[in-house]
């Protein structure tokens, strides 16, 4: 059965120069555009069926958190259409749905009520939490002392006591420390296991290819490879060697060029 399926996604955001340029284009009659625009994404399809771990890979600004946060509901497509099957919990960026002088088991039950839970559910589920993100006294603490590994712990833990059927995670696993990495890894794998799907965005490819069956490989925006994880992984890691390399030959030339 299908989890996530993705027809022709596009989206594109307005970019204005300065702040009074949307005022301009709101107010001028002869309709002017003021604004320059930036495609996110770029005609994106996709199916991903229930039971899988998928990975999102690409450089910085391909288009990975945008995807993210369409499948998410948290945006919508400029075009295109999406459809997503079961119930989703989302880690996408740190510190969302957090208050910074609320301690952290003060947060929990905020995003329990954000999050639809009634008040005796999330007294339920409270301990299993806490126990989990495994922070000792420093869930009474106020947020704001928390490193940003400690709050990838804590959101974590809240996601994945909503028993969801569907993950949606974006580098949330880079920041934290070796251990808590392996314990959510270890996780995954059997939520996985159990029927639930996943989308997982990291630029780690031996994470990736450790956890997934299937990677999607974005570029500017374009979907520029779906396929096993072990393909896209080999194709990604030789194409990261083949910029690095052109950068540090070009470096090269410049230091040549500066000493004559």
């Amino acid at each position: 059965m299908v989890a996530i399926q993705a027809k022709h996604l596009s989206k594109v955001y307005r970019w204005y120069a300065r702040r009074t340029d949307l005022i301009k284009e709101l107010l001028v009659l002869n309709r002017k555009q003021y604004h320059a625009k930036r495609v996110a994404l770029d005609d994106v399809s996709f199916e991903v069926r229930m039971g899988e771990c998928v990975g999102i890979i690409g450089r910085n600004g391909a288009g990975k958190s945008t995807l993210l946060k369409l499948l998410a509901g948290l945006s919508a497509p400029s075009s295109g259409s999406f459809e997503v099957n079961g119930k989703v919990a989302s880690l996408l960026e740190l510190g969302t749905g957090f208050h910074p002088d609320y301690s952290g088991v003060e947060n929990i039950r905020i995003n329990g009520i954000l999050l639809g839970l009634s008040r005796g559910e999330i007294e339920q589920k409270l301990p299993a939490i806490v126990e989990f993100a495994e922070l000792g006294e420093v869930i009474r603490q106020p947020l704001r002392t928390y490193s940003t590994g400690m709050q990838a712990r804590l959101a974590f833990s809240i996601a994945t006591a909503l028993q969801p059927e569907l993950l949606l995670i974006d580098e949330v696993l880079a920041v934290g420390d070796a251990y808590f990495v392996n314990k959510c890894i270890n996780y995954l794998q059997r939520f996985i296991s159990d029927g639930g799907t996943a989308l997982v965005v990291s630029h780690n490819t031996f994470l990736l290819g450790r956890l997934c069956q299937k990677i999607l490989w974005l570029e500017n925006g374009k979907l520029l490879q779906f396929d096993s994880a072990q393909t896209v992984c080999r194709a990604y890691d030789q194409y990261v060697r083949r910029l690095e390399s052109a950068r540090c030959e070009q470096a090269g030339r410049r230091g040549d060029g500066e000493r004559w």
